[in-house]
């Protein structure tokens, strides 16, 4: 069983102890789904019965094991959440037999009673509320509309208008009913990442929402202000919830009965919201099969090389149940002064960036740092470990930070021996500590490979290559994946683990004695980096 190291047993000790009894347990979330219970997970829960307080709560896997109770437990006592101090208690009850056992042999020699009583009132009744703030929750759709709102998203999704409509090429939806006027529509799914329909409620909003776009892009941070400061209503597509996401897989080869509509509404006071209310379902109901029409009917000038400009006006029938007249006269207008207009803008901005880039000169892509010969890993190592690490060699800048998701943090091994290890962490020291991880496309103009480059950012702006990986490679293709969706699970944090021991059994597999240092880190995107395609140089440098 795997039990608490001594450091940590001493930084326990050394809390305050106070006189009272904690509840704990960890239960799966119930849904009005049965299907998406797996989803949800299960939730660990610690509450002070003394003060009433919840000192610490997680969400985990259903297959998690009991490490994980102890987890949300250590951070109860060390960083509680809620208007209380770091302390452990005299008392721990818990209704699982199982668990008991488990805390009674980790925390053995720390003073505390670990009980085990039939019923948690605290935690029963915290779980009553989860429960019923659940079944308050809105459906995704009114379900009166629902069925008919599904049946237009996938029409529109069989009339693949990202196949001859750029977001720029704007129509408007002329409804005049339920306080909207006219209805901006544009079309997602051209460039082959994100496919639906944004239905703007002013045309305002949208040129806002693009010049932001454009002037923002290289800023995360503001990028998501702008996309919350948009005025719109949205159907998107993507694969079913149960569905794994494989980053191969380009959503407009699948059918219909393998993607899945989502409905939504973003407003700048409002937020993001997934889900619509009666009046905003008639609205997209009415506006998306008026555009289905029309796209249905102008298919062929659609997709010619000017956007054109032509009106259609269709009469659509209302659910009975909508309180209103049975039919809506709804007016389809192509607006191709408004598309010239955000085109401009579009490249008006790649003037604009390629004359910076022109001046701008490309960063050194530098390859001194990983020592010669050393064996390199693209894998991950267990919490447990991490926490270890954290402890005996005092890397835990982002420790508060990096939430303990999935089986472990995805890492970059570098094992060398340890004069060339030592000297690879002073370098890595000397940078600053490591500000990111990254893979950038690369290619060889003189014998026409292209690779996977694996770069290293520290904080002082300087990037190191620490592998070339051949694009065609099976193994390391697998790798890629498994490291894209742990780095997904842990919200893009990283690290890189430096080893000694390059010879002999610990090759490849060093034990806990052979780590010397792990520098935690975010895994970057290239494109936001903005480096492009990088090549060889005299078949000597990356830059």
């Amino acid at each position: 069983m795997t039990t608490l190291n001594r450091s940590t047993r001493r930084r326990l000790k050394q809390l305050n102890q106070i006189p009272s009894v904690w509840e704990g347990d960890r239960r799966p979330l119930s849904s009005s789904d049965e299907s998406d219970s797996e989803g949800k997970g299960e939730c660990i829960v610690w509450v002070d019965g003394s003060q009433g307080v919840v000192r610490g709560i997680d969400m985990v896997r259903p297959e998690s094991g009991p490490e994980a109770i102890v987890r949300t437990l250590l951070r109860a006592m060390e960083y509680p959440q809620g208007p209380v101090k770091p302390a452990r208690p005299q008392k721990i009850v818990v209704c699982d037999r199982e668990i008991q056992f488990f805390l009674r042999g980790v925390l053995q020699d720390m003073g505390i009673a670990i009980d085990y009583v039939p019923t948690l009132p605290l935690i029963d009744e915290l779980f009553r509320e989860f429960q019923e703030n659940a079944s308050t929750q809105p459906p995704q759709l009114p379900p009166q509309y629902a069925e008919r709102l599904m049946k237009a998203a996938y029409n529109f999704w069989d009339t693949a208008a990202w196949d001859f409509l750029e977001e720029h090429q704007i129509v408007a939806i002329e409804l005049n009913r339920w306080d909207i006027g006219t209805l901006y529509a544009s079309v997602m799914g051209m460039s082959g990442m994100e496919y639906g329909i944004l239905f703007y409620r002013s045309l305002d909003s949208l040129k806002r929402f693009r010049a932001s776009v454009l002037q923002e892009e290289e800023s995360l941070d503001k990028l998501e202000d702008a996309f919350l400061a948009q005025d719109c209503l949205f159907v998107t597509f993507d694969l079913p919830g149960e569905a794994e996401e494989d980053e191969d897989i380009n959503l407009a080869d699948l059918p219909a009965s393998e993607i899945e509509p989502n409905f939504g509404n973003i407003h700048p006071l409002e937020g993001l919201r997934s889900s619509l209310f009666e009046e905003e379902a008639l609205v997209v109901l009415i506006a998306l099969e008026a555009l289905n029409r029309f796209l249905r009917a102008s298919h062929r000038q659609l997709a010619s090389e000017m956007f054109p400009n032509l009106n259609s006006r269709y009469r659509i029938p209302i659910p009975e149940d909508s309180d209103t007249t049975q039919m809506a006269s709804v007016k389809v207008t192509t607006l191709p002064e408004v598309s010239k207009e955000l085109f401009e803008m579009i490249e008006l901005e790649d003037e604009e960036d390629e004359q910076l880039l022109s001046r701008k000169a490309m960063p050194t892509l530098r390859d001194d740092l990983v020592p010669e010969n050393s064996f390199l890993s693209i894998g991950m190592v267990s919490w447990e470990t991490v926490e270890h690490l954290r402890t005996t060699l005092g890397d835990d800048l982002l420790a508060d930070k990096i939430e303990t998701a999935g089986d472990g943090l995805p890492v970059i091994l570098i094992q060398t021996s340890r004069p060339k290890a030592k000297t690879l962490i002073e370098k890595i020291q000397a940078g600053g500590g490591v500000k990111g991880i990254f893979f950038n496309p690369g290619e060889d103009p003189f014998n026409d490979s292209s690779y996977d480059l694996g770069i290293i950012q520290t904080n002082n702006g300087e990037m190191y290559l620490f592998g070339e990986f051949m694009d065609d490679d099976p193994v390391h293709q697998e790798a890629r994946k498994k490291w894209d969706r742990r780095c997904k699970k842990t919200k893009g944090y990283c690290g890189v683990l430096i080893a000694r021991g390059l010879m002999g059994a610990s090759r490849g597999n060093p034990q806990l004695q052979d780590m010397m240092a792990l520098f935690e880190a975010r895994s970057l995107s290239h494109q936001d980096l903005g480096l492009g395609t990088l090549q060889r140089m005299l078949q000597i440098d990356w830059e």
